[in-house]
């Protein structure tokens, strides 16, 4: 039997921080009142040369700093986000061509804050059933873009950033053990950004009603999440064969503290079993969970063997639960396998810069005769 194992990880992240005392200052709120209802203290704000294509290509390169591949060992790249580059072409694809992973396909996967589960998902039933040998999932987003900076319901609550696993095949057991996927669309309301769709293209009507801005029903939200962290954690766990007490770790996505008091409640958990780290990031939607995982790894939090339960919620609305098993341990550094990607990204760019050119130039060799000609 094979199996999908993580066997890279990495993140990147704004540099500029927005702490609650900034937020402050554009609306009426305070520190306390932020952190007491949210668990955040500060959260990372993409700059001007930053996007979320840059975001996912800087994340997508630290996970390969991990692994002994190169781009061009790469068969699927999966961008879960809800504040792509653009609508069309996928963010996916930007992130294919810069990275010179001539062999992957490339797609963007919208399912929100659920989404990078969905792509592990999709990810590892394709290693499993030998369609491909290995995929890179990376969760980014720049939602600062689609926050109304006036209402201080969900100004507060979102952050930009990107994280990204890469997935391969093994024989040893373990890996991505289980997911669950789930989906209620009659909830779509509660959770979005309304224009910018076919529904309602931007005019000057959408943009002078805030339309292209996130809006939230942060209650119904909030039960919902409970209610879905807890049930898809357990099914998930369920569905491995395994039992709570078996999971060392789980990672939740990070919208909210009391969201994750409450799950870890229902679930049973104590503090040090669920890791957070929303006090300094916020909510990064699909980023999250990659991010926290890498950085729960770099803490000494999951060791090879641990079994980890990452579960997510997101607009839709959307959820998703998996149960891995770690078994992976970061190849030692060396410095000449930096230099060949080093050169790599190069020859990327440059390939990349012929292409165009060669379209161009194919475009005027065989343009179509004239009309009557």
């Amino acid at each position: 039997m094979r199996y999908a194992h993580i066997i890279g990880w990495g993140k990147s992240l704004p540099e500029k921080v927005l702490t609650n005392d900034e937020i402050a200052q554009m609306v009426d709120t305070n520190d306390d009142w932020i952190f007491a209802r949210t668990g955040i203290r500060e959260r990372r704000i993409a700059g001007d040369d930053e996007s979320t294509a840059t975001l996912a290509l800087a994340a997508a390169r630290a996970a390969l700093e991990t692994t002994d591949l190169n781009p061009a060992d790469l068969d699927l790249i999966i961008v879960a986000s809800c504040s792509p580059e653009h609508i069309f072409p996928a963010t996916a694809c930007l992130v294919e061509d810069a990275l010179g992973a001539r062999n992957a396909g490339a797609f963007d996967l919208s399912a929100a804050c659920s989404g990078w589960i969905y792509g592990v998902s999709l990810a590892a039933q394709s290693i499993a059933t030998r369609e491909i040998d290995h995929a890179m999932v990376i969760g980014a987003e720049t939602l600062s873009r689609f926050v109304n900076w006036e209402d201080r319901t969900t100004c507060i609550l979102f952050g930009d950033g990107a994280g990204a696993v890469i997935l391969g095949p093994s024989e040893q057991p373990g890996g991505v053990l289980s997911t669950v996927l789930g989906a209620d669309g009659s909830g779509a309301h509660t959770l979005a950004l309304p224009a910018g769709g076919s529904r309602m293209p931007a005019s000057h009507e959408t943009i002078d009603n805030g339309l292209h801005k996130i809006r939230m029903d942060g209650r119904k939200v909030f039960r919902f999440a409970t209610r879905v962290m807890r049930q898809a954690t357990i099914e998930a766990v369920e569905k491995a064969g395994l039992t709570m007490d078996e999971i060392a770790l789980v990672i939740p996505h990070q919208a909210n503290m009391r969201i994750i008091e409450s799950a870890a409640r229902g679930l049973k958990l104590p503090e040090d079993r669920v890791f957070v780290n929303l006090d300094r990031y916020g909510n990064t939607s699909s980023a999250s969970i990659p991010i926290a995982l890498c950085e729960a790894f770099d803490a000494g939090l999951v060791q090879p063997g641990d079994r980890l339960v990452t579960v997510g919620f997101g607009a839709g609305l959307t959820w998703g639960a998996a149960v891995i098993q770690w078994v992976a341990e970061p190849v030692p550094e060396r410095r000449w396998r930096n230099r060949v990607r080093a050169v790599l990204y190069l020859l990327a760019r440059i390939r990349s810069g012929l292409r165009r050119f060669w379209r161009r130039v194919e475009t005027w060799l065989f343009r179509p005769p004239a009309p009557g000609a």
